[in-house]
């Protein structure tokens, strides 16, 4: 079933980039603008929010209405409007394996030396405009008024407290690792990942359905708690996985100095002379590979590794309890409990 929706959100997408010069006359307006937010849309990708909006809409409903995946790619429009000012923070030039927005802007650039703005400043508005497209996308679907008003409230929201996680973030990026929390680092995971990645969306579609609030308000949870343990395992692989998997280099969540679960453990369970070297690294005073690697190791001898391991199942399995008495079609319930399983592997 997951697979079943993925392929009509793609499919939707790509007639949605068809017609997006005729919605909004971006062409027009700016070809090279049309150009990248296309090309941008299009990359391969996971597609969990729209999906998830979709299970929460249709768990609820006995049909898919009109507009329901083009409303659904609002979650998707919004995501990468994200990761376009994402990239611009992080600094990163890469995005799902290819030259990020900002420097894929910076191309036509390059030949005229006077201008004063760069591909950086070109990206924010491009991320303003997706997000404006995000927000139209929603409209799309023809259902209840007072549920689609209800609906897009939560939207909204989900905008909100995603960049709001993204402030506190870099704030706490300044913080001394010494006083970090786990319930710092939990904070970002809940507000930057589990809202807007799993929650949101599925309470979205759920509100947009009409079901009940104590309905809403459990899938809600469930989606907090394994965008929790979703966070944490993208954290894994952000510092274990191949080059290949995450689509940059492994050492780059530690050579930016993240806040994570695996740092904080970490930190708190080395040794005088390993507390040191991560203090450093968070810092930002340390550059070189070895001892980014060696911090890889330091991970895994702390014993990191093998609690933010057990923090996933134990999350997990708290999510599915919450769906456990949904009265959603057993359908996508099921879906939703395969999906579970799935992020534990």
């Amino acid at each position: 079933m997951f697979l079943k929706i993925k392929n009509k959100i793609e499919k939707e997408l790509h007639a949605y980039t068809r017609s997006m010069d005729q919605l909004y006359s971006l062409n027009k307006l700016s070809p090279m603008l049309f150009k990248s937010i296309k090309e941008f849309v299009l990359r391969d990708g996971k597609r969990i929010r729209p999906i998830l909006f979709c299970i929460g809409y249709l768990g609820f409903s006995k049909k898919a209405p009109r507009g329901l995946y083009r409303s659904a790619l609002s979650l998707e429009l919004l995501h990468d409007f994200m990761l376009v000012h994402d990239d611009i923070i992080d600094k990163s030039d890469q995005r799902r394996g290819k030259p990020s927005m900002h420097a894929l802007l910076k191309n036509p650039l390059r030949q005229n030396k006077k201008i004063k703005f760069n591909g950086e400043d070109l990206a924010i508005v491009v991320g303003d405009v997706m997000y404006a497209m995000a927000l139209d996308a929603f409209l799309a679907v023809k259902e209840n008024m007072r549920r689609k008003e209800e609906a897009l409230k939560k939207l909204f929201l989900a905008a909100l407290y995603t960049g709001s996680g993204e402030f506190i973030e870099l704030l706490l990026g300044i913080k001394p690792i010494e006083k970090v929390t786990q319930q710092d680092i939990y904070k970002i995971y809940d507000y930057k990942t589990a809202n807007y990645t799993f929650a949101s969306p599925l309470a979205i579609g759920a509100t947009l359905a009409g079901a009940k609030p104590n309905q809403i308000k459990k899938l809600y949870s469930y989606g907090m708690l394994l965008g929790r343990a979703f966070q944490i395992k993208d954290d894994i692989s952000g510092t274990f996985g191949t080059v290949k998997e995450i689509g940059k280099s492994n050492l780059t969540d530690i050579r930016e100095a993240k806040r994570t679960l695996l740092a904080w453990y970490a930190f708190n369970y080395a040794g005088k002379k390993d507390k040191l070297m991560i203090k450093r690294i968070m810092e930002n005073k340390v550059t070189q590979n070895t001892e980014l690697i060696k911090m890889r190791s330091i991970i895994t001898n702390t014993g990191a590794l093998t609690y933010a391991q057990k923090q996933i199942k134990h999350l997990c399995a708290q999510a599915l309890n919450q769906i456990q008495n949904l009265t959603m079609n057993q359908k996508y319930k099921q879906t939703l409990d395969n999906f579970s399983r799935k992020i534990l592997k």
